[in-house]
């Protein structure tokens, strides 16, 4: 976190004028986060109705109207903003963006505002300015950074997401998350990527096949087994894209004779809820706990994946169970336990090119998953060079806050949102970029395609897959694979 006063020089360069990249002028043309159209002149009315409502029935009111009295222009978020620095558009500044959502808050829910602008007529909400905010909000990927620069503890992230959720509940949010939520909560397949359960049954099986050709011993996919100490549930897409992750987490578990399950009536991590729709998110949280009861599960264990992660960490307790909720725990931390633990064995010198690691925001920004993964990464890689910043610091892969699940603004996040990751990757050298969550993924492979970087993304497990010690004790360990 940066401590010292913003300087003259930064300050003029935060708002001096500046041509906008050519990709955001065309993406203003090409894409509308629109999922349904009401009439353009209700528009503002539904807005504030459904503005109304959420502070009705949530504490946002509390906290924005601490922001309200706070809110400042010192501009000191935009040295740390990696979308500003890539635009140098002062709409770009988070205390700009912010202020979109706080200027209707103070005029509409507000007793001054109120008596302002009946008498002088002025400050209504107005179509142009939802649709700036609908453009606004999603631009930004909810890194955090700016929070942890701002002077006075303005979380601009927060307004980022409240304004997000307000704008959903009108008809206006990505298409993408919408339709995957919808398939996810109400669908036949009941997850965000829509895969059947006989197509999930298909993957498994092939994959411990692969595990046995190449290790010589049976790892298996535990189904359905009830009591266990772990239900593991990675983002579904995982099971689409991402083999060599679940079969290092496999070895893992073999490894370490866990007693662990996948659940056949639930298995997606994923909670598009935490980008725009608390109502979402709650909902997508319930199902997830319901069937770690149905399982009689002692803890969740979520995959690689950063805000399947944060969001069950953090709202599990939430919603169900307070202090009693079940337990969370992220794979990671489960691995390097079990290597200090001396349960897990991983060969020193199984990776001898430069390895570098990447941050997840959703993880790495409260200081939560930091030191585990370089515990591990040090333990069989030779070679590990840090990026710069790092760890709580890090910067964003371009691709966070659910942008990454937006294909139209693959442009966007390639060249703007994604910049300063891509300029931290070249500079390392690195042959190999580990990323452990599946937006962070996604991104930063289309990261290093667009800006022709000669670095290979890859998963955590996926090298510890190769570095995994089987002694005779775990061998013959029979892990049930078919449902209990």
């Amino acid at each position: 976190m940066r401590t010292e006063a913003i300087t003259p020089e930064e300050h003029g360069r935060a708002f001096a004028p500046t041509k906008k990249p050519e990709v955001i002028e065309q993406q203003k043309l090409d894409v509308r986060y629109h999922v349904e159209d009401f009439n353009v002149a209700d528009r503002p009315k539904r807005f504030l109705e459904a503005f109304a409502a959420i502070l009705k029935h949530s504490n946002y009111r509390f906290a924005l109207e601490h922001f309200i009295r706070m809110t400042t222009k010192c501009a000191k978020c935009a040295v740390e903003c990696p979308i500003y620095q890539a635009t140098n558009d002062p709409h770009d500044i988070p205390c700009h963006r912010s202020e979109l959502l706080l200027s209707v808050y103070r005029r509409h829910f507000t007793l001054a505002g109120s008596l302002k602008g009946k008498l002088f007529g002025t400050g209504h909400l107005t179509d142009d300015m939802i649709e700036e905010m609908a453009d606004s909000f999603w631009n930004c990927t909810a890194c955090r950074r700016c929070t942890n620069e701002c002077p006075v503890g303005i979380d601009h992230a927060l307004i980022t997401h409240l304004g997000r959720y307000i704008l959903s509940e009108i008809g206006i949010a990505p298409r993408a998350l919408v339709v995957s939520v919808r398939e996810q909560l109400e669908g036949a397949t009941g997850n965000t990527s829509a895969i059947p359960l006989p197509a999930l049954l298909d993957t498994l099986e092939f994959l411990e096949e692969d595990m046995k050709e190449e290790k010589g011993i049976d790892i298996k996919f535990p189904l359905d087994v009830e009591g266990c100490d772990y239900l593991f549930i990675p983002a579904v897409s995982d099971f689409l894209m991402e083999a060599e992750t679940l079969m290092g987490v496999a070895a893992v578990m073999k490894a370490t004779g866990a007693s662990w399950t996948i659940g056949t009536q639930y298995f997606d991590g994923i909670n598009y809820g935490l980008f725009y729709s608390d109502r979402m998110l709650e909902r997508i949280i319930r199902k997830l706990v319901s069937e770690a009861e149905r399982l009689k599960a002692k803890n969740i264990l979520i995959g690689e994946c950063g805000h399947a992660s944060r969001s069950a960490k953090y709202f599990v307790p939430t919603h169900c169970g307070g202090k009693d909720a079940i337990p969370v725990i992220n794979i990671m931390e489960y691995t390097r336990d079990m290597l200090r633990n001396g349960k897990l064995k991983l060969n020193p010198n199984t990776i001898t090119e430069t390895v570098t690691y990447h941050d997840p925001c959703n993880i790495a920004r409260q200081g939560w998953v930091v030191d585990q993964p370089r515990e591990i990464i040090r333990a069989f890689c030779t070679n590990f060079v840090e990026m710069t910043p790092n760890r709580e610091n890090n910067i964003c892969c371009g691709g966070g806050g659910g942008t990454v699940s937006i294909d139209e603004i693959r442009p966007y996040r390639t060249s703007v949102g994604g910049k300063a990751k891509a300029d931290q990757i070249r500079a390392t050298g690195a042959k190999y970029v580990i990323a452990p969550c599946a937006n962070c993924k996604k991104q930063i492979r289309e990261l290093l395609e667009d800006q022709k970087i000669d670095c290979e993304l890859i998963g955590l497990h996926d090298l510890i897959y190769n570095a995994v010690i089987f002694d005779e004790s775990t061998k013959s360990i029979d892990t049930k694979s078919q449902k209990g």
